[in-house]
């Protein structure tokens, strides 16, 4: 494995489309709770249709800005960001995060102090201050029928029902873990680049379970640091289009079926998926119509047509 030779310790990397105010505060409690580490800022607008995505990045004088003329995705922006990331690491950041302290600082000296090739994430918490789920385990057959089972809700702190039970452990110290979430991804550049970054066939959703897969295939380890914590209010731009949200959601699943399950393996884990949609769509438009809750009946629609998303296999022969 090479080495970059930069005076750039991280590499900050920011996909943004429309949601310029929350850009805002990300970047100003980005610069504001880092200190004397070298930061390279680097903001890839996704074609954003709602204003001009530099009157934000304009106001940082170290920021630099990509606008794309359309959107591509974002596994693929991530990937022209990095494309330019000069840092020895590199940090795929949302744009819907708020740094509360100096977590930058935090991960760095923890990845230098590191002798292991490593990925390395932190605890990621709703507006209120609440524990968002921040790490999983890599999607199998078993967890994917717990997870349509709800089995893991039951079972909140069994890992043996649970692919999201390390969540509930507490901690203070650094623990191993399969997938990091994408909000907070913080890298080796050089390593980063020998697995020629996301895999940009994943277009929105899924395409950091791949990457962590990727890189644990390498030998690399991959960390959650519980006692460092950012904001993250999750799902910003996508929620302004629920539909979208759902259906890239089960077209990120799918094709990580696709890419890494086969036979009658593949062909469980999808009936095991549609079968969860269909329960999920019967339990919300239930609900919905005993409130009269439009919301529960539109999730309920939207679950049941998921049902017929089927994205094409674009890893069969690869």
């Amino acid at each position: 494995m090479g080495q970059i030779l930069s005076e750039i310790d991280v590499s900050v990397v920011i996909v943004n489309y429309n949601c310029f105010e929350l850009l805002d505060e990300c970047l100003k409690s980005l610069f504001e709770k880092t200190s004397k580490v070298k930061l390279q800022v680097i903001v890839v607008d996704n074609a954003s249709a709602e204003g001009d995505v530099k009157l934000i990045t304009n106001k940082y004088k170290s920021v630099e800005t990509i606008v794309n003329e359309k959107n591509i995705g974002f596994a693929a922006a991530n990937n022209l960001g990095l494309n330019r990331a000069k840092g020895k690491y590199t940090l795929f950041l949302n744009n819907d995060i708020v740094f509360l302290e100096k977590s930058i600082n935090t991960v760095f000296e923890f990845a230098e102090k590191s002798k292991e090739n490593i990925f390395v994430g932190i605890q990621l918490l709703n507006s209120d201050l609440s524990k968002q789920e921040s790490v999983v385990e890599f999607p199998s057959l078993w967890n994917t029928i717990t997870e349509n089972s709800f089995l893991y809700k039951v079972f909140p702190k069994s890992k043996f029902f649970n692919k999201y039970y390390q969540n509930n452990l507490i901690k203070d110290e650094p623990i191993e873990v399969d997938v990091i979430r994408g909000a907070f991804m913080f890298c080796s550049t050089i390593a980063l680049k020998n697995l020629d970054g996301f895999d940009d066939r994943f277009y929105f959703y899924s395409e950091e379970t791949d990457l962590c897969h990727r890189f644990r295939k390498t030998g690399g380890k991959i960390y959650f640091l519980p006692y460092s914590k950012i904001i993250h209010l999750g799902g910003a731009a996508a929620d302004k289009n629920l539909w979208f949200k759902f259906r890239n959601q089960t077209t990120g699943k799918i094709q990580y079926y696709q890419k890494y399950f086969y036979g009658i393996k593949f062909i469980l884990v999808l009936i095991i998926h549609w079968q969860g949609l269909f329960f999920r769509s019967l339990v919300y438009s239930i609900v919905g119509i005993l409130t009269i809750n439009k919301s529960f009946l539109l999730k309920g629609y939207y679950f049941l047509k998921q049902i017929l998303v089927y994205p094409s296999n674009q890893f069969a022969q690869k």
